[in-house]
């Protein structure tokens, strides 16, 4: 382990990503597709690939951070938003790909069918349960879709004509694993498996759907129950601790107390303040960028630490203001601060897949991704095309930018916002498709750089690496990184 005490060494004094290389070591892996890439989040929670999507409301929203947890990889929901915009976006994530449907739509058997329509069509369903009566969650029957499409005109009739009642459905006990629902599904040929106590109260849904979703993805990460997992970003004033009960309400794995200047006594209030109300959540503090910063996170009680003070590319703190540190010096003195004993997430200046692994390799356990996920599919925001380059592109702006506080602000206190000076600014991205093909590019990356540092996982290879870094990354001159970088 490293020594608290330890100074920084030479090497990453005013150092950032392009400063170093990897020296090769002797390969281990007969094939890079055995490496692991799981890496911890915080002192609780692991992740499968360790990207996350930053909290900014161009990059991770439903859609952005439905996909990273199903491609293994982890992000945080932004705050620039109402409480209630917020929850309901943890709690779109946490119910789209559960092995168990904990609470499943249900409908009174005397609906129409053209209520039932109404429902499916809003929520997005193939189905739906039907009770005995209003509220009594006492299985009836079944409505499919299959049943709509062959009663399409008779909007009027009752569901329970057409639904298929309980005595004929294959029903199961809430507590059933996967593999047992997944043998009565096959054996029964069924699409969908109610769950009942003995009572026969509804106590959740299996679908096929999800079971082959779980059995393509094994590599998602999810809670004990199956559900994906989420994370959103609270502040460090105002409705923190109001917004922080909605989003626990809605089922928010992991939240992130996020301010630009963690290192104060702003956050140590509130965090002391979260910490009475909320005992055993995990929450990530940020942001910090010096070993004193690290420090007193850690001892603090935060569970990992966002490093990183002005490297993206949305932020303009560095030239407005003069505050900052490279970011590989950061990371390393965040490192050496906190002994190796909490994860470290890299949060900015991310510009090529090596730069993650150099990240990783100076002490970070995972790196924040903005602009490098905001030109996707799955960020918020429109595509359009660039009226000089022709090019299709798509906003990404700090979240201090002026049009992102003038978004995040009231009309009461919008003269007053826009008349602070602002750190952010908002820049065109390249539109780059799916964030799945960045994913798996960048997964690529990673297991190549962790066979060239002659490991067989990803933590293995950072613990190595963090631990010595002078035996295994070389400080480049300007000659050295024209040769390797300029092509």
């Amino acid at each position: 382990m490293p020594n608290p005490d330890k100074k920084l060494e030479e090497i990453f004094y005013g150092a950032t990503f392009d400063d170093f290389l990897l020296r090769p070591q002797h390969g281990t892996v007969s094939t890079r597709k055995e490496i692991n890439l799981t890496m911890p989040l915080t002192k609780g929670i692991s992740i499968n690939m360790p990207i996350i999507g930053a909290n900014m409301d161009t990059v991770t929203r439903e859609k952005m951070m439905n996909t990273l947890s199903l491609e293994g990889c982890f992000g945080f929901i932004d705050r620039n938003c109402s409480i209630e915009d917020e929850a309901a976006r943890v709690k779109y994530v946490k119910t789209q790909h559960s092995f168990v449907i904990e609470n499943p739509i249900v409908l009174y058997k005397k609906a129409t069918i053209k209520e039932a329509k109404n429902i499916i069509n809003k929520k997005g369903v193939s189905g739906i349960l039907l009770e005995e009566e209003p509220g009594t969650k006492i299985l009836a029957g079944i409505l499919s879709h299959r049943d709509l499409l062959r009663n399409d005109e008779k909007n009027e009739y009752l569901v329970e004509e057409f639904m298929t009642p309980y005595k004929n459905l294959v029903t199961a006990k809430s507590r059933i694993s996967i593999q047992e629902a997944e043998r009565i599904m096959f054996q029964n040929r069924i699409e969908k498996l109610p769950l009942i106590d003995k009572n026969r109260r509804i106590k959740g849904l299996i679908t096929m759907k999800d079971l082959r979703l779980a059995k393509q993805k094994p590599y998602s990460n999810k809670d004990k129950k199956g559900r994906l997992l989420a994370g959103a970003a609270i502040g460090a004033s105002g409705d923190y601790l109001d917004r922080s009960e909605a989003l626990l309400r809605a089922g928010v794995d992991c939240i992130l107390m996020d301010v630009a200047h963690a290192d104060s006594d702003l956050l140590k209030k509130a965090f002391k303040n979260f910490r009475s109300k909320f005992k055993n959540v995990p929450v990530v503090c940020g942001n910090v960028a010096t070993k004193r910063g690290a420090k007193f996170l850690m001892e603090l009680g935060a569970d990992a630490i966002k490093v990183g003070v002005g490297p993206g590319r949305g932020c303009r703190t560095r030239l407005e203001v003069g505050a900052g540190i490279p970011q590989m010096q950061a990371i390393r003195e965040a490192y050496l601060a906190t002994n190796g004993k909490i994860p470290i997430i890299a949060d900015g200046g991310i510009k090529n897949d090596k730069d993650i692994f150099m990240a990783i390799a100076a002490g970070a356990s995972t790196v924040m991704l903005g602009s490098m996920l905001s030109g996707t599919d799955e960020s918020p925001g429109f595509i359009t095309d660039d009226p000089i380059t022709k090019q299709r592109v798509k906003i990404y702006r700090g979240m201090t930018s002026p049009e992102a506080v003038a978004d995040n602000s009231n009309s009461d206190n919008l003269d007053e916002a826009l008349s602070t000076p602002q750190e952010g600014q908002s820049v065109k991205v390249p539109y780059v498709g799916s964030i799945i093909s960045v994913i798996n590019r960048i997964s690529g990356h990673l297991r190549s750089a962790v066979s060239y540092a002659g490991e067989k996982t990803l933590y293995d290879a950072h613990k190595k690496i963090a631990q010595n870094p002078q035996d295994f990354l070389i400080r480049l001159s300007a000659a050295s990184q024209k040769e390797s970088f300029d092509r």
